[in-house]
């Protein structure tokens, strides 16, 4: 049976849907005014292995992953730009989709957009006004009423004493409570009308809290599976979704919530003013998406993921393995998993507890060693679809060892084949000190090339 480690009940628990056979579950996304970096090429992935593994189990799943274009921060890089609102949006959620695409992260069933849910987030607003969990503070927002939800801090394991004004925490004269929160934000005149819409409380937007509760229980309903983020979503953000989706509705809202760690670069917390930061599109120029895949799924989502040159290189050599093991005892057709075998029960339970992963991809080592000492294809096969459940291993081995971009001599692909061409010339004239020449060109270019039966072919080093 799969079990899941709770963040509220900061254990693990034996999954039961709340619908037998479905699951329904929701994941902070983007906020997008920006290209995607590393910390969310993180949640994409995380999520995707989540999902694709509940569907693998059996499980009808509804993934639901939303877009936040609408924020402070979006609206004051779009007049940097020049540019209104949607366009600077639309321009970031195509980037975004792009690098989801090359990562192998599937598309969410449902990725709405915070601007087109609008009403529902007035509608939830007034609903916890009338229960007098919302008020209209002096500056004329709408702000929750912290002290009067009695879970509040369930979530984060932080008390109301411990919560001081200042600590992660807006503060604004106007509120009744420091601790409280914005609901709906007033409208400020130098703001561009595209922002604003008219609302019982005057024109203004949504704050950022009300967003994903309104979605999530459009979309889901107002009690569902899991919920999922980034490990620095659990306070305030989640913690204030409880708040409202609990105080608004008078049940629970999530029976499992789930946080992957964070990631960090050589030690250190990836952050724009240590100047250690990384967007997945910088990375994708020096390492294959897969890579970044695999060395993402490598550790478990818990943990912290600390990014270095020298981790992904190892993360390279490590998935080259595998697929070498593939290249040597070729796969016909689609395989299909065969769940009796013994690799395959060993990789269930090792999802099953608590999407292990680390575990899981050493169970792929093992099957790729037994592959390579029997060359049996139906092992082959195993392993191939084994991967295919985790989103790896899925291209022809020697697309992927032959994958990189041309090194700095400009050896690309059809470089590469002439020079085997010239020393397979060079061979039949019997021009050895040539053939080892252009040989040992390749292998200072990064190539390795590897003769056999059917002739020599070649991978990246």
């Amino acid at each position: 049976m799969l079990s899941i480690y709770n963040t509220l009940s900061r254990s693990k628990e034996a999954f039961t849907p709340i619908e037998p056979g479905k699951v329904r579950m929701y994941v902070c996304g983007m906020t997008v005014y920006d290209f995607c970096h590393l910390g969310h090429a993180r949640v994409m992935v995380v999520f995707d292995m989540v999902a694709r593994w509940l569907r693998a189990s059996g499980l009808d799943v509804t993934y639901v992953r939303n877009i936040t274009d609408i924020d402070d921060k979006i609206i004051r890089r779009a007049q940097e730009n020049g540019e209104s609102i949607r366009q600077l949006t639309d321009r970031f959620i195509a980037a975004m989709h792009e690098d989801a695409d090359a990562l192998g992260v599937l598309r969410p069933d449902h990725e709405p957009r915070a601007t087109d849910y609008v009403a529902q987030m007035q509608s939830l607003i007034s609903r916890l006004e009338q229960k007098g969990l919302a008020y209209v503070a002096g500056n004329r927002d709408v702000c929750y009423a912290v002290r009067k939800f009695d879970g509040y801090g369930k979530l984060s394991g932080k008390s109301l004493d411990e919560l001081r004004a200042g600590e992660r925490v807006d503060v604004a004269q106007d509120k009744n409570d420091p601790l409280d929160f914005v609901l709906w934000k007033h409208a400020k005149v130098e703001e561009p009308g595209e922002v604003k819409w008219a609302s019982p409380w005057g024109e203004g937007r949504p704050g950022w809290h009300i967003e994903c509760s309104a979605m999530s229980s459009d979309l889901l309903g107002d009690h569902f599976d899991i919920h999922g983020g980034g490990m620095d979503l659990q306070f305030p953000h989640h913690e204030n979704e409880i708040a409202q989706s609990e105080g608004a509705h008078g049940h629970a809202f999530v029976n499992y919530w789930m946080h992957n760690g964070f990631v960090r670069v050589d030690d250190e917390k990836m952050s724009k003013s240590l100047g250690n930061f990384f967007t997945i599109r910088e990375v994708l120029q020096k390492y294959d998406p897969e890579v970044v895949r695999f060395f993402i799924l490598r550790a478990h989502y818990r943990s912290a993921l600390n990014y270095s040159d020298a981790h992904l290189e190892d993360a390279r050599n490590a998935l080259t393995r595998l697929y070498t093991a593939l290249k040597n005892v070729p796969v016909a057709g689609e395989p299909v998993v065969d769940w009796s075998e013994p690799f395959a029960q060993r990789l269930r339970a090792a999802m099953d507890d608590d999407f292990n992963t680390a575990e899981a991809v050493a169970v792929l080592f093992e099957l790729a060693n037994e592959v390579n000492r029997s060359a049996a294809p139906a092992l082959a096969a195993q392993l191939k679809a084994l991967g295919g459940v985790l989103g790896l291993l899925g291209r022809e081995p020697q697309a992927f060892l032959q994958a990189g971009a041309p090194d700095a001599d400009g050896l690309d692909a059809d470089a590469i084949e002439a020079k085997i061409a010239e020393r397979a010339a060079a061979k039949r004239a019997k021009n050895f000190a040539e053939a080892d020449r252009i040989r040992a060109e390749l292998t200072e270019a990064g190539v390795i090339l590897e003769d056999g039966p059917g002739g020599t072919t070649w991978r990246r080093a």
